[in-house]
C-alpha cells in the first residue's frame, strides 16, 4: 500500500503512470551494454490529505548520487543564475557590514553561508569570491572532488539532523542555508527538513528553489518526474513540509529555471512572522488551479500521452523521408521522454552533450549512444531534438550555427515545436 511520506496518509490519486524506466542517470558504458538493466515503476500520485505528489521511493539516494553525472557549472545559464542569486542573497539576508536588507556595504566576515547539495561549487564558488565564509555539503564523491579542486570547501555527506547538528557544532549556525533543486530529491523529507533546522541560525533564513507543481501540469513537462524526483511541491503542500522540521514559509518568488520553479524563502519558525502577500497570491492561484483536489490533475494524463504521440509522428516520418534527426543534451528529463517514448537510435541516432563525463556512454533503457558536441557541425544532420528544452533560450543561440546547413531545432515540451534557427 502507497503511503504518503510526509502525513502517513493512504488516501492516494493517481496522477500518471510513465511505466517502468531505468534510474534516470544510470548512464551505461560500452562494457555494459549487454547487462541486465534494472527498471523501476514511475507513477505519479498525489496525497489527498496534503496534496504533496510523489513518486514510491523504489531507489535511494545513495544508488544515485554517490557517483553522480550531473555537474551544474557546464550550464552557462545555470551559472549566471547562481551569480545573481548570491548578489541577491546577500543583500536580502544581510550578509555585510551594515547586516540588513538592501545595505550596500562590504560583506560581513562574520557570515556562514551553507549549501546543501552544492554539487561542482557551481553557487558557492561566487559566495567565496565575496570573502564570506561558507561550507558545501555534498553526497557525490565525484561532483564534491570537483568543488573542492575549485576552491569551495565541501563536505561529503548526506544532509540528516545528525550531519546538520555537526557542522552546526563545529563551524556554528549558518546565517543563509541554500537547498536548490535538492528538496525534490530525498524520500525523508521530515528528517532532511529538520537538518536544515539544525543548520541554520536561530534568526536565519532558509532558501530553497524546487520545481513547481502548478506549472509541470499546466505546460506538460511531464518528463521532469524521475526516480530521483520523489515529490513535486505546490507552496501550499510545501508549507507543510517545513513545518515538519520546524520551519516556515515567509516568502516566495515565480522563476523561469527549469520549466517553472518556486524559491522558497523560509526561517524557524520562532522568528518568521507573518507570510508576504505574494504567498498568498501563490497559493490562491494554486486552488484556483484545483491542485487541492484531484479533478485538477485529471486531464494531466491525457495531455501526457499527445506529446508521446506527437512526438514518435515527428521522428517516424523524419526516419521514413530518410531525414536525420540527432539529440542536444543528456539531462535526466531526457531519459524520462526517451524511455516513455520508446525512442532508439533508430529513430535517434545519438545525442552530445557538454559534459565529458557523459561522451562514449549511453543513455539508459534506450541505449542512445553520448558524443562530444563537436558531432553536430561535423555530421550536419536535418533536425536537432532539444531534450534540455527549459534552456531553450540558452541553447536556440547556442546552436545558432544549424542554420547553416538548413538544419533545424525541435523541441518536445510543453507541445512539439520544430522552429528555423537565425544566424
Amino acid at each position: 500500500m502507497t503511503r504518503c511520506r510526509l502525513c502517513g496518509s493512504t488516501a492516494m490519486g493517481s496522477v500518471v503512470d510513465l511505466g517502468a524506466t531505468p534510474p534516470c542517470e544510470s548512464f551505461l558504458a560500452a562494457d555494459q551494454l549487454d547487462r541486465a538493466e534494472p527498471a523501476y515503476p514511475l507513477h505519479l500520485r498525489v496525497c489527498t490529505a496534503c496534496w504533496l505528489a510523489q513518486i514510491p521511493p523504489l531507489i535511494t539516494p545513495e544508488e544515485t548520487f554517490k557517483e553522480y553525472a550531473y555537474f551544474s557549472s557546464y550550464s552557462t545559464s545555470w551559472v549566471e543564475h547562481a551569480r545573481t542569486y548570491v548578489a541577491d542573497a546577500v543583500r536580502k539576508v544581510g550578509l555585510d557590514s551594515e547586516g540588513s536588507e538592501g545595505s550596500e556595504g562590504s560583506e560581513d566576515s562574520d557570515a556562514f553561508v551553507v549549501e546543501v547539495a552544492s554539487n561542482d561549487g557551481y553557487l558557492l564558488k561566487h559566495v567565496v569570491d565575496r570573502g564570506i565564509r561558507c561550507l558545501g555539503i555534498e553526497p557525490s564523491v565525484n561532483v564534491g572532488a570537483a568543488a573542492r579542486d575549485a576552491g569551495v570547501p565541501t563536505l561529503t555527506e548526506f544532509l540528516s539532523p545528525e550531519t546538520g547538528a555537526a557542522v552546526r557544532a563545529e563551524h556554528g549556525p549558518a546565517n543563509l542555508v541554500v537547498a536548490n533543486n535538492v528538496y525534490a530529491h530525498i524520500p525523508d523529507v521530515v528528517g532532511f527538513t529538520q537538518g536544515l533546522r539544525a543548520l541554520v541560525a536561530d534568526d536565519g533564513w532558509v532558501s530553497i528553489e524546487v520545481q513547481h507543481l502548478l506549472t509541470l501540469i499546466e505546460e506538460n513537462q511531464y518528463d521532469t518526474i524521475y526516480h530521483e524526483h520523489f515529490q513535486y511541491y505546490t507552496v501550499a503542500s510545501a508549507i507543510r513540509a517545513l513545518a515538519s522540521g520546524g520551519l516556515a514559509l515567509v516568502d516566495v518568488e515565480l522563476l523561469p529555471t527549469h520549466g517553472g520553479s518556486i524559491r522558497l524563502w523560509a526561517r524557524p519558525t520562532e522568528a518568521a512572522g507573518e507570510p508576504s502577500q505574494q504567498v498568498a497570491d501563490v497559493l490562491a492561484r494554486e486552488k484556483a488551479a484545483g491542485l487541492q483536489e484531484l479533478s485538477g490533475y485529471a486531464e494531466f494524463a491525457a495531455r501526457v500521452a499527445k506529446v508521446r504521440r506527437d512526438l514518435l509522428k515527428f521522428l517516424i516520418e523524419a526516419a521514413e523521408r530518410g531525414e536525420t534527426v540527432v539529440g542536444y543534451g543528456a539531462p535526466g528529463k531526457g531519459n524520462t521522454l526517451l524511455n516513455h517514448c520508446g525512442i532508439r537510435p533508430d529513430l535517434l541516432a545519438y545525442t552530445v552533450d557538454r559534459n565529458p563525463y557523459k561522451h562514449g556512454r549511453f543513455t539508459p533503457g534506450t541505449r542512445i549512444p553520448i558524443l562530444p558536441p563537436e558531432r553536430i557541425a561535423a555530421d550536419k544532420p536535418d533536425y536537432v531534438l532539444v531534450l534540455p528544452w527549459n534552456l531553450r533560450a540558452e541553447l536556440t543561440e547556442q546552436l545558432s550555427f544549424v542554420h547553416e546547413w538548413g538544419g533545424r531545432l525541435v523541441f518536445p515540451i510543453p507541445e512539439l515545436s520544430i522552429v528555423e534557427v537565425n544566424s
